[in-house]
């Protein structure tokens, strides 16, 4: 076997300019130096995208890419397609063209064992009719979106996603703002082609992916599953501009098409040879073989080095090199005859922490979230996992780079099990939870194992939640004001306090990614729609500590207005059903604190406008409310009821739902499947109703039994 090496151009020699050049520049003298600073940058930048290899400073790269920037501004007609300045983004499309592929671009024949490589090898043989044809090139199977680049007299004219293998989407634009992929192939080496088509892999390495995951879980936004994942979604934005602030890379593995140029690549090998001397990115870590032997070999040295690459693979590629020898074998519909993928196995269960990162949730509660080399559990790709709280870092002794045991249970945020013992792998310090929260940077407290933000309403990462909180149906019950938005809102800087939210105009929505005309003119109707509103369903959305729907209601029926619930005492407040001395402490200091003081108080101003509370409705004799002090208790399944539907009526009527059966149980109504809770029932003597005698009573108590009638009420 032998290594893919090459070796780098001299880079040019441009430097920065003084301070006074603007005013001795005309446009002929403009021309000159642009074409030596675009010569000079995609040298550097080939020097550092592709030999790895830089000669100057970022600042110094920097300084030659404003000074071109500016010049193309100041004389537009020297502007090029293929300069540098293109890779910022371009405005945004309406839709992304269709392109035919130069050369079908078809998928690889592959699988996980040995078995199937000899089938593969002995069918080559066989069909070249000479083994000492079948030299193979061994290339990583790469974990990204594929695409194909074409250029026209060395300038790069389109690029496409792979699609159905015959025609893929135009994403010219937004491969333009990829730094490693060149706008114009060199030719200080060998001389480009008139015509190159190229099939390559968008990729996002390991460390830029968990970068912007981390940026998106302090922003409380959902992270990607993998670097697949955000590599192909960043190629698909519209707008270019996102594109270009993504971490992208490229390689270049095939040429599918030349014409033209006077050293046409006779084999993969030269082909790999040629795309670096035309300033592209060839595949790293290629070999030759010529045996089954050598490429388990090769396949066994990259699975040990898998983990410890920045980029991720899942196999070896390998490729008939003789280009000659392919056309023999030729393709079928699906596959080449002459290329095979020996995949890995799936990573399961165990993987590395590369990060460690404080997330705060909408209640304030910081939660460590291990940041994972993405592992698949149960068919599902996960990339990071929870820790819960500092103390059970501690317990578990969890630190950055440790390898760890993980698992999945039902539709949570994977966790962390356990750490992987690795002998004599120096380990990294203790992980400690920050002093001030990641997000607002106010002072952290700790309450008990957690550790809490109490910058409820200012705290970005807290905001989102509590926007979807305050629009959900049991509250405002704003329409189309779910999660994604609510972060949407908070990231763009729309709402940075929850009263902006009604500040919001069509004009700044249509302006937001995934709002139209009418979209954003909904959203904006829903938001002044959602006043008057009831007092208890404010109380409830505005997520006061341990203060949920059934005693949101109970405090806007025992006080009846806002200003009398925020004056009210602890002791005052635990004279209210349900309410102990911790919910009594948690209320009063929720509406004692400043910052939630003023809040409300902008919230008011002409912002929200509070219906005052009905008194209960009457029996009709004896007044009260009906149900007035009876507890409600449902499982199982009914027939002509919702579980909303049925709470909001025992509510209306003055009565309580709770979730589980005790002795201040009143009555349980129980469907078809009514569990342990009916057994709990009979054996503390509570009266069992079935869905006829719930309605009779509803009957008697002048509740009109038909309403809300739909579906299944659940246990």
């Amino acid at each position: 076997m032998y290594s893919f090496s090459g070796t780098g151009p001299v880079a040019a020699g441009a430097r920065p300019l003084g301070p006074d050049w603007k005013e001795h520049m005309d446009r002929r003298s403009a021309q000159e130096r642009v074409e030596e600073l675009r010569e000079t940058l995609r040298c550097h930048a080939h020097l550092y995208f592709v030999e790895d290899a830089p000669e100057i400073s970022d600042e110094e790269y920097d300084a030659l890419f404003s000074e071109l920037k500016e010049l193309e501004e100041r004389f537009p007609e020297v502007r090029a397609p293929d300069s540098p300045t293109r890779r910022v983004g371009a405005p945004p499309l309406e839709s992304f063209p269709t392109v035919d592929h130069v050369v079908d671009m078809l998928s690889l024949d592959s699988a996980p064992d040995e078995e199937t490589l000899r089938r593969f090898d002995d069918r080559v043989r066989r069909g070249l009719g000479d083994v000492e044809l079948a030299e193979y090139v061994l290339e990583p199977k790469l974990d990204g979106a594929s695409v194909e680049l074409v250029y026209e007299a060395g300038v790069l004219v389109r690029a496409s996603t792979r699609g159905d293998g015959v025609r893929g989407e135009g994403i010219t634009e937004n491969v333009r703002t990829i730094p490693a992929v060149a706008l114009r192939l060199r030719e200080d080496v060998r001389p480009a082609p008139d015509f190159l088509a190229l099939r390559g892999e968008v990729i996002m390495r390991i460390g830029a992916f968990q970068e912007l995951n981390e940026r998106l879980v302090e922003a409380d936004r959902a992270p990607f599953a993998n670097p697949r994942n955000a590599a192909a979604g960043a190629l698909r934005q519209l707008d270019s501009r996102v594109t270009a602030s993504r971490p992208l890379d490229v390689f270049v593995y095939d040429i599918l098409a030349i014409e033209g140029g006077d050293d046409t690549p006779g084999t993969q090998w030269e082909g790999l040879e040629a795309i670096r001397e035309w300033g592209l990115p060839p595949t790293e870590m290629a070999r030759c073989a010529s045996s089954v032997e050598e490429i388990l070999e090769h396949h066994a040295e990259l699975l040990k080095r898998r983990d410890d690459l920045d980029y991720e693979i899942d196999g070896i590629v390998i490729k008939l090199n003789d280009l000659a020898a392919r056309e023999r074998l030729g393709v079928t519909s699906h596959h080449p005859r002459w290329a095979f993928a020996y995949k890995f196995p799936a990573r399961k269960e165990v993987t590395r922490v590369l990060r460690i990162v404080p997330s705060v949730g909408r209640t304030g509660v910081v939660t460590p979230i291990a940041m994972l080399r993405p592992v698949e559990l149960g068919g599902v790709t996960v990339s990071r996992a929870s820790l819960h709280n500092r103390e059970e870092v501690v317990r578990k002794d969890i630190r950055e780079g440790d390898r760890v045991r993980v698992q999945r249970a039902g539709d949570v945020i994977p966790q962390v099990l356990e750490r992987v013992e690795e002998p004599g792998r120096e380990r990294a310090e203790p992980w400690r939870m920050p002093r001030h929260c990641p997000s607002c940077g106010f002072e952290l407290v700790e309450r008990g194992p957690f550790t809490v933000c109490l910058n409820s309403f200012e705290c970005h990462a807290q905001l989102a939640g509590r926007i979807q909180h305050f629009a959900s149906r049991g509250a405002l019950d704003i329409v189309g004001l779910g999660e994604e938005t609510s972060r949407l809102l908070v990231s763009e800087g729309l709402v940075a306090r929850l009263p902006d939210l009604f500040e919001i105009d069509e004009d700044q929505l249509v302006a937001l990614e995934g709002f139209a005309e009418k979209s954003a003119a909904n959203l904006v109707e829903a938001i002044r729609a959602s006043s008057p509103v009831e007092l208890r369903r404010f109380l409830y959305g505005l997520g006061i500590p341990e203060v949920g729907a059934t005693v949101a209601r109970d405090l806007a029926r025992h006080y009846g207005t806002l200003e009398l619930l925020r004056a009210a005492s602890e002791e005052e407040l635990q004279g209210v059903d349900g309410v102990g001395p911790k919910m009594a402490e948690q209320i009063a200091g929720f509406f004692r604190h400043p910052r939630k003081a003023a809040l409300l108080d902008d919230l008011l101003a002409g912002k929200i406008q509070l219906l005052e509370t009905e008194p209960a409705p009457d029996a009709g004799s004896g007044g009260g409310a009906p149900l007035e002090g009876l507890r409600f208790v449902f499982t199982g399944a009914l027939d002509r009821w919702t579980r909303e539907a049925a709470k909001e009526v025992v509510d209306a009527l003055g009565g309580r739902v709770t979730s589980s059966v005790s002795r201040s149980t009143d009555y349980l109504v129980a469907g078809s499947d009514p569990g342990s809770k009916a057994q709990r029932a009979h054996e503390l003597g509570i009266e069992v109703l079935d869905e006829e005698a719930f309605e009779a009573l509803l009957g008697e108590r002048g509740a009109d039994s038909e309403a809300g009638r739909s579906g299944e009420l659940g246990a």
